[in-house]
């Protein structure tokens, strides 16, 4: 797999500082909303599943909105918290076009796939997001094939790839749903987007030379000796 280098004049420039830091701002915003929510819940020992997503139920499409800010345990929302800043800062980060149109597509898709076959359950937590955005970031590396993008769709897959088993129904009180829900959208948004987001690429000063007319006039060396 050839790897193309992004230019580093772009890569390195003040913009793409300023894009980088209001990545961080963005997710980091978020997820203090999702602890907010958190702790509001702990201080005054009430419990707001019931307002997660609750699947084909016409009261349960509130979770669309809900699910991924609402938690379980301390456990669950520090499970969410990392993987979640890092996708979303990555995702915010190199594609940030795309972003704005996926970002709400995971947020809301993720848990509108579930609502449609998940078991009749009540379903929280931001893992569906946090799925799509490490598939999307994943998958968005391996088909583009620049460097950096490359490069980051491998950390993801060394720090998270064994989240891949989270899709599978092995524990009854993880929301598996939730997960391949979120796998699903992030991959298929990967691909619909692909075009989309492109660094501008470094080039070469042979790259730019022009061809001599005079050598591209000349036979090339495995033909200039052959006798027809």
């Amino acid at each position: 797999m050839q790897l193309r280098v992004p230019d580093p004049r772009y890569t390195a420039s003040n913009r793409a500082g300023s894009n980088f830091v209001l990545a961080v701002k963005l997710v980091f915003g978020f997820v203090v909303v999702m602890w907010s929510v958190f702790l509001f819940e702990q201080l005054l020992q009430i419990d707001l599943s019931q307002f997660g997503l609750r699947p084909r139920s016409a009261s349960g499409l509130l979770g669309l909105v809900t699910t991924p800010l609402l938690h379980g345990n301390l456990a669950h929302i520090l499970s969410n918290s990392l993987p979640l800043f890092i996708g979303g800062v990555a995702m915010l980060f190199l594609y940030p076009n795309s972003s704005a149109r996926a970002l709400p597509m995971i947020y809301v898709g993720s848990a509108a796939l579930a609502w449609l076959f998940a078991r009749p359950s009540i379903h929280i937590g931001a893992s569906g997001l946090v799925y799509g955005l490490l598939a999307f970031v994943f998958v968005s590396g391996m088909i583009r094939r620049d460097l950096r993008s490359v490069g980051v769709a491998l950390m993801i897959f060394f720090f998270y790839g064994s989240m891949i088993w989270g899709v599978l129904p092995l524990q009854r009180s993880t929301s598996w749903e939730l997960h391949i829900s979120g796998l699903a959208i992030g991959v298929l948004l990967a691909v619909f987007y692909r075009s989309w987001d492109h660094p501008p690429m470094q080039r070469y000063d042979w790259e730019d030379e022009p061809l001599d007319e005079d050598l591209a006039d000349e036979d090339p060396p495995w033909r200039r000796d052959r006798i027809l």
